[in-house]
């Protein structure tokens, strides 16, 4: 049987967003946060409208890490939330990290874990038929803020048939 998922709080707040949440239920059924992952969330986004779904969203698990020194080691580097997020993958052997900070990605690699990011998930998406435009959905992703090269969107939109 294959490990658990866990995520950063990148795709968990974006795809809440846009709108699209639910597909991290529909691919993974329960996903596993660590603590500063939730803060980030929740606490720190209070005041943010899309808190209310992902407060909603009862198949996500904060769990503790418990191997603070790699945390410590890894907030040299980049933030709490990621280093949580990588150590909390590699104490649960995790089948997927969800990333989206290249930084965060690359130090994810070190430990070999598989890793994904929003990108990935709505391509899987859109493969899936869950979503009828991938170009649509990255317009609505741009305006959360989301950052995206204009080359790697044009590539994402020839590799699933949209241009």
């Amino acid at each position: 049987m294959p490990g658990p998922v866990v995520s950063n709080s990148s795709p968990i707040i974006h795809l809440a967003k846009i709108g699209h949440l639910d597909l991290l239920r529909d691919f993974f059924g329960e996903l596993l946060i660590p603590e500063a992952v939730y803060e980030e969330c929740m606490t720190e986004g209070k005041d943010r409208p899309e808190v209310s779904i992902i407060e909603q969203a009862s198949w996500l698990r904060v769990v503790p890490v418990v191997n603070q020194n790699l945390v410590s080691l890894l907030k040299s580097e980049i933030d709490r939330g990621e280093a949580e997020s990588i150590a909390l993958a590699l104490e649960t052997q995790a089948s997927l990290l969800l990333l989206d900070d290249s930084d965060a990605r690359e130090k994810a690699r070190l430990y070999h874990l598989k890793i994904t990011g929003i990108l990935g998930l709505l391509i899987r998406a859109k493969r899936s038929g869950k979503l009828t435009s991938l170009s649509t959905t990255l317009d609505a992703l741009r305006h959360t803020g989301f950052w995206l090269n204009a080359k790697l969107v044009d590539r994402l939109l020839i590799e699933v048939g949209e241009r």
